[in-house]
């Protein structure tokens, strides 16, 4: 018999009662902005372990592009020190204070999608949605994880696009690029340091992630309003990206796991891999 799919968000009252599951690994990826491992070890889920979003390195520089995936030595690795194995349903706990907060956690989870695990969600309201109901368990001290095997990867290739890819896509128009970024840096007025040129790539659509939050928070709208939010990005192939491939993965998330499309990639290098090479070409001004 088949296992239920273990994907997209998870309510707390439903982690709750999977609490001591022997197959269950909550990974709380609180970083420095919220506290990080000190705030952890102040309290946070019970049998949950720690993971630093950026000093674990689920994202790495390469060359002067710092959102890189790296590489599937470190990722195997990774997810072995963490505890999870094949068979094991991940759920990752963000803050809960902000998009971007939520952001890291979506690309945790693209990451762990991609080296081949099929069974992970993210929670609902991060951390602080757990808190919101003092009847819920917290539990005080250090990160201990059971430290499994380096993980046995199967790349799912299709859910990322390279560079190469993205520039194919952006010619034939045969995916469409959405563009995570908000007005300023799409238009051309803002870039990120390690960028050579601001602007967005031509044809791409403009889509805000934070448009996807609810203000002030770091919770998803409801569905209907994501569809809204959505419904200007043709259906088809997708390529979801941004600065780095972090607010991408945002959207990568609600279009793929929320929305159910087909074909949603996320460019992982994003606008500071793009903009290397200036034979690539960059558009500025307001989205069509």
């Amino acid at each position: 018999m088949s296992r239920p799919a273990f994907a997209g968000l998870i309510a707390p009252d439903a982690l709750a009662a999977r609490l001591g599951d022997e197959n269950l690994v909550v990974i709380d990826i609180r970083t420095a902005a919220d506290g990080g491992r000190e705030a952890f070890e102040a309290g946070h889920i019970p049998g949950a372990v720690h993971s630093d979003y950026a000093a674990d390195g689920w994202r790495a520089k390469i060359g002067n592009a710092p959102g890189m995936l790296p590489s599937t030595p470190h990722l195997a690795a990774l997810a072995g020190r963490l505890g999870i194995e094949p068979h094991d349903d991940v759920v990752i706990v963000p803050a809960g204070t902000a998009a971007t907060d939520f952001a890291a956690a979506a690309r945790v989870y693209w990451t762990l999608k991609f080296i081949g695990h099929g069974q992970q969600a993210i929670l609902d309201g991060g951390f602080k949605a757990w808190t919101s109901d003092a009847e819920r368990p917290v539990e005080s001290g250090p990160s201990q994880p059971e430290n499994a095997a380096p993980y046995p990867v199967v790349a799912q290739q299709q859910l990322r696009s390279t560079t190469d890819a993205t520039f194919v896509a952006s010619r034939s128009k045969q995916a469409s690029l959405v563009d995570a970024r908000g007005p300023g840096y799409f238009e051309g007025r803002e870039k990120a340091a390690e960028a050579t040129r601001g602007g967005h790539i031509p044809g791409a659509i403009a889509r805000d992630y934070a448009g996807a939050f609810e203000p002030g928070t770091g919770r998803l709208k409801p569905r209907a309003e994501l569809e809204r939010l959505f419904a200007p990005v043709p259906r088809g192939p997708v390529i979801s990206y941004c600065n780095t491939g972090h607010s991408a993965a945002a959207n990568w998330f609600v279009l793929s796991e929320l929305l159910g499309r087909d074909e949603v990639a996320l460019y992982d290098g994003s606008m500071t891999d793009w903009t290397q090479d200036p034979e690539r070409p960059v558009a500025t001004g307001k989205a069509a």
